[in-house]
C-alpha cells in the first residue's frame, strides 16, 4: 500500500491490526486444543500404568502390544510439547507484530524516519516467525495424531482376534 491510501483510509490501518489479532486469536484457541490433547494423553499413559500394574498375567502378545502403546504414547505427549512450543512462538510473534503494527500505525505521518522503517520490518519478521511456529505447531500435532490412529488401529485388530478366539471356543 502506498502512504496516500494507508492515512486516507481508515481501513487500511485497521487491517494492518487486524490480520496480526486474528492470527494471534487462531493460535490461542490452537494452544488451548493442544493442551488437551496433551492432557487426554496423559490420562491415556495413566491408563496404561494402571494396566501394567494391575497384577493380572498377560499373554505375551498382550505385554508386548501394551510395551508399544506405552512408547507411542510416550512419543505423543513429545510431539504434542514440540507443538504447544512452537504455537507459543507463534502466539508471542503475532501479539508482538500486532504491538509493532500499532506503533507504527501511530508513527504513520513520520513514514520517512528509519524507526517507522524498522517498525515495518519487525512486524513483517514477527509475522513471518508466527507463521513458522503454526506451521511447525500443525506438523506435529499432525505426526501425533498419526500415532494416535496407529493405536486405535492396533487396539481394534487386538479385539477383532480376541473375539474371534472366544467364538471360536463356543
Amino acid at each position: 500500500m502506498d502512504s496516500i491510501s494507508i492515512t486516507q483510509s481508515p481501513f487500511a490501518v485497521v487491517t494492518f491490526i487486524a490480520a496480526p489479532a486474528l492470527l494471534t486469536n487462531a493460535s490461542s484457541v490452537l494452544a488451548m486444543s493442544t493442551i488437551n490433547r496433551m492432557l487426554r494423553t496423559r490420562d491415556r499413559m495413566r491408563e496404561l500404568f494402571n494396566q501394567s500394574e494391575s497384577g493380572k498375567e498377560m499373554e505375551e502378545e498382550t505385554r508386548a502390544t501394551l510395551m508399544e502403546q506405552v512408547d507411542r504414547v510416550e512419543n505423543q505427549g513429545v510431539l504434542l510439547l514440540r507443538a504447544l512450543k512452537a504455537i507459543y512462538v507463534a502466539l508471542g510473534a503475532f501479539a508482538g507484530a500486532t504491538l509493532v503494527t500499532l506503533l507504527g500505525a501511530a508513527l504513520a505521518p513520520f513514514q520517512e524516519a528509519i524507526f517507522f522503517r524498522v517498525l515495518a520490518g519487525l512486524g513483517l519478521a514477527l509475522g513471518f516467525v508466527g507463521v513458522a511456529g503454526l506451521i511447525i505447531g500443525a506438523l506435529n500435532l499432525f505426526r501425533a495424531t498419526q500415532l494416535s490412529l496407529v493405536s486405535i488401529r492396533e487396539e481394534a485388530e487386538l479385539i477383532r482376534r480376541r473375539q474371534k478366539k472366544r467364538q471360536g471356543k463356543e
